[in-house]
């Protein structure tokens, strides 16, 4: 017969595996959207530090459902318990799901001990932006660290989460850096798992 292969057939349609579909976004349909994000934000706004809060707020309601769909569909509802568990999960697997590789460094803070850094030399949601000159030191790595802040939370793991430019030499963008630092219970109970 013509068009009949090796289809399993299934007799109810709840007895179907769930299709896992594409799991990619349009890159200009991110752009859009995240634009649209931002001007939103912008008119709401007084402030270029309001704007940021308002848009890692926003990053961080996203970090706490990739948590619980990486958690579900990887980890079968484990998570990470230690602290540099849960840092390479989001350099590694949160990263490559967000952005499609693994962040270009993850290091830790050579000043405090509950300091760590992650960066990227083109952060996607920096890389189309145009950031007029009244707005210098805005930075739309906010929406990415409020995304870390809300993994970082949903795992157990409190932490200050900010981004910023750090300029790089003989390039004309600077890259961003992820900046988290750790609550103090954290720490604690890091010494105490040993």
């Amino acid at each position: 017969m013509i068009g009949v292969g090796k289809m399993k057939q299934y007799g109810n349609v709840l007895d179907k595996p769930l299709n896992k579909g594409k799991t990619e976004v349009s890159l200009s349909a991110f752009a859009f959207l995240f634009s649209e994000l931002v001007q939103y934000n912008q008119t709401q706004v007084d402030n270029i530090g309001e704007l940021e809060r308002r848009l890692e707020d926003a990053g961080y309601a996203v970090g706490a459902r990739v948590l619980e769909l990486l958690c579900h569909r990887d980890k079968g509802n484990r998570r990470e318990t230690r602290l540099l568990g849960i840092l390479s999960f989001v350099h590694s697997t949160v990263w490559k799901v967000l952005f499609g590789k693994v962040a270009d460094s993850l290091e830790k803070g050579t000043e405090h001990e509950d300091e760590y850094m992650i960066s990227e030399k083109e952060l996607l949601v920096n890389k189309f932006i145009s950031i007029p000159k009244d707005m210098g030191t805005f930075n739309c790595g906010a929406f990415v660290a409020g995304i870390v802040r809300g993994v970082l939370d949903g795992a157990g793991f409190p932490a200050v989460v900010t981004a910023h430019f750090v300029p790089m030499e003989g390039q004309q963008r600077p890259r961003t850096t992820i900046l988290i630092k750790f609550a103090e219970e954290v720490l604690r109970r890091e010494a105490r798992l040993g």
